[in-house]
C-alpha cells in the first residue's frame, strides 16, 4: 500500500492530466454540437496542451503511453461522431455489399428517387435504417456515387455484418478496426523508429494526438487504416523485404487512393551503390527489374482488390466521382483560395473548373522534382539514409498536394503528421494543432468558411516549415545543402 501511495505522490501531475483529458475528451464526444465553435477549440487547445505535456514528461515511458492512449480512445467507443456526417454513408454502403449489391452504381438518392433504378440495382432489396441513414449523411453526400475503395468497403461491409441493424452498434464496430489499426501504427512504427535509429516517443505524436483520437476514433475516418498498412509496408521495405512491402502499400491504396501520390518516390530506393562509397551515375544504381516487378506487384493489388467490382458503369462514376474533389468541392484551401480571389477579380466568377485542372498538373511536377533532382545528403548509401531520405520526400509530396488542393479536410493532415514521425520536420504537428480552425464553418445559421482563421492556419504552418527548411538545410557555414530527412 506504501508503494501505490509513493508512485500516486511520484506520478501526481501526470495523473491529474490523464483525469483531465479523460474529461475533456468525455465532454468532446459526449457533449459537444459541431457549431460550437468556441467550446471546441477551447476543448482541443486544452486536450494538445495537455498531451504535449504528457509526452514530454512521461516520453521515457512507451508502455505507458500506449496505455493513455488506448484509455482515451475507449473513451469513444459508445459515441456517434458529432463532427462529420461521413460514416453513415459507411454504413449504407456496408449495408449494400452485404446483401451483394454493388455500392458503386447506385447513389443513395436515387434509392429514394427513382424506383425504377432502384429495383433493377437492388433486386428489391432494402437497406437497413434506410430513411435514417439517408437524412443522417445529408444530401451532398447522397446524391454522388461511392468513392470509397474496396478494403474501405470491406470494413464498412464488416460492421453491417457484426451490427446491420444498428447504427450505434455499426459505429461501435468501425472504432474498434480503427482503434486496431492505430495500435497496429503504434506497434510497426515503434519498430520503424528503432530501425532508423530515431527516438521512439516520436510515435506519440501521432498515437496521443487529441487530433488523432478525435477525428479518426471519434469520427471515424479511415486514414489510420491506410496509414497502418503504409507504415507496415515502409518497415517491411527498410527491412529489404520488397515483395510484401509492395502488397501491403497496394492494400493501402486500396484503403484511401492517396498513397498512389507516393509511388514516384521508391524509384531511388531501387538504387544500388557499386563499388566505391563515391556517387555512381543513376544508371549504373538502377535496379531496373526489381523496380518494374515492385510497381508491378503494387499496381496488381490494386487491381485485384477492385476486381469485384469492376464494369464500365463502375468505371463511370467512380471517376466522376473522384473528380468532384478537384473541380467542384473547396474546404480549407490555401494556395487555391488566392487563385479564386484572383479568378474572381479578374474573371469575375469562380474558376475551380478550370483551376482543378491545372492544379494537380503542378502537383505532378512537383512530384517528379522531388523524384529526380533531390540528392542523398551523403555518399554514404546506408538503408537508414535510404529511407529516411524516402519518409522526407513523402512529406513532402503530401504537403505539397495539400498545399495545392481545392478541398482539405482536417483528417486529412493524418498523413504528413505520420510521416513526421519518422523525419526531422515537425511542421505537420503545428499543422494538427490549427487545422480545428476549419471548422469555424459549421455555424448554428449553417455553413459559411471564415478564411481570416484559414488564413492564420496556413500563415502558421508554412511559416513554420519555411523556418524547419531552411534551418535544415543551412550549414553552421551558411552553405545550402540538401537533407534527406
Amino acid at each position: 500500500m506504501a508503494n501505490i501511495f509513493q508512485t500516486l505522490k511520484l506520478y501526481k501531475f501526470p495523473i491529474l492530466m490523464v483525469l483531465a483529458c479523460c474529461g475533456l475528451y468525455w465532454a468532446f464526444a459526449y457533449d459537444l454540437a459541431r457549431t460550437d465553435f468556441i467550446k471546441l477549440i477551447t476543448l482541443y487547445a486544452a486536450l494538445f496542451f495537455l498531451s504535449w505535456q504528457l509526452i514530454k514528461q512521461l516520453g521515457w515511458n512507451f508502455w505507458v503511453l500506449a496505455g493513455i492512449g488506448v484509455l482515451f480512445r475507449l473513451l469513444f467507443l459508445p459515441a456517434i461522431p458529432n463532427l462529420s456526417q461521413d460514416f453513415y454513408r459507411f454504413l449504407w454502403d456496408g449495408r449494400l455489399l452485404v446483401q451483394g449489391v454493388n455500392p458503386y452504381v447506385i447513389t443513395p438518392q436515387l434509392f429514394f428517387t427513382d424506383l425504377s433504378t432502384a429495383l433493377e440495382v437492388t433486386q428489391g432489396k432494402q437497406v437497413a435504417q434506410a430513411t435514417e441513414l439517408f437524412e443522417g449523411m445529408g444530401a451532398l453526400n447522397a446524391s454522388h456515387y461511392s468513392n470509397y475503395p474496396p478494403i474501405n468497403q470491406l470494413c464498412f461491409a464488416i460492421a453491417a455484418l457484426f451490427a446491420g441493424k444498428s447504427i450505434l452498434g455499426s459505429a461501435m464496430v468501425l472504432r474498434v478496426l480503427i482503434i486496431l489499426a492505430d495500435v497496429g501504427i503504434l506497434y510497426f512504427g515503434k519498430k520503424l523508429l528503432e530501425g532508423l535509429k530515431l527516438p521512439l516517443k516520436n510515435i506519440f505524436w501521432y498515437f496521443l494526438n487529441p487530433f488523432i483520437i478525435i477525428e479518426l476514433t471519434g469520427n471515424l475516418h479511415f486514414e489510420g487504416v491506410m496509414l497502418f498498412f503504409m507504415v507496415w509496408s515502409l518497415y517491411l521495405l527498410h527491412k529489404r523485404k520488397w515483395f510484401w512491402a509492395a502488397v501491403l502499400l497496394g492494400i493501402s491504396i486500396s484503403v484511401k487512393l492517396l498513397p498512389f501520390l507516393f509511388l514516384p518516390l521508391f524509384f531511388k530506393w531501387f538504387f544500388k551503390k557499386k563499388g566505391s562509397t563515391a556517387p555512381t551515375t543513376a544508371v549504373e544504381r538502377l535496379n531496373p527489374t526489381r523496380l518494374i516487378l515492385f510497381y508491378s506487384v503494387v499496381l496488381g493489388t490494386v487491381i485485384v482488390t477492385f476486381l469485384p467490382f469492376i464494369s464500365s458503369e463502375f468505371i463511370t462514376n467512380f471517376s466522376a466521382t473522384i473528380g468532384l474533389w478537384f473541380q467542384n468541392f473547396e474546404f480549407n484551401a490555401s494556395v487555391y483560395y488566392i487563385i479564386r480571389w484572383v479568378g474572381f477579380q479578374t474573371v469575375g466568377w469562380n474558376i475551380i473548373g478550370t483551376v482543378g485542372k491545372i492544379l494537380p498538373i503542378v502537383v505532378i511536377l512537383a512530384l517528379l522534382a522531388l523524384t529526380f533532382f533531390r540528392p542523398l545528403d551523403s555518399v554514404r548509401d546506408t538503408k537508414e539514409i535510404r529511407t529516411k531520405h524516402l519518409l522526407s520526400g513523402m512529406l513532402f509530396a503530401v504537403s505539397v498536394y495539400f498545399l495545392f488542393s481545392t478541398t482539405v479536410h482536417p483528417w486529412y493532415v493524418a498523413t504528413p503528421l505520420m510521416l513526421s514521425v519518422f523525419t526531422r520536420y515537425k511542421f505537420p504537428i503545428v499543422w494538427s494543432a490549427v487545422v480545428f480552425l476549419s471548422y469555424s464553418a459549421y455555424g448554428a445559421n449553417g455553413f459559411d468558411e471564415n478564411l481570416w482563421l484559414v488564413a492564420v492556419e496556413y500563415i502558421i504552418v508554412i511559416a513554420f516549415a519555411i523556418t524547419e527548411i531552411v534551418s535544415h538545410t543551412t550549414n553552421r557555414k551558411g552553405n545550402f545543402r540538401i537533407v534527406e530527412g
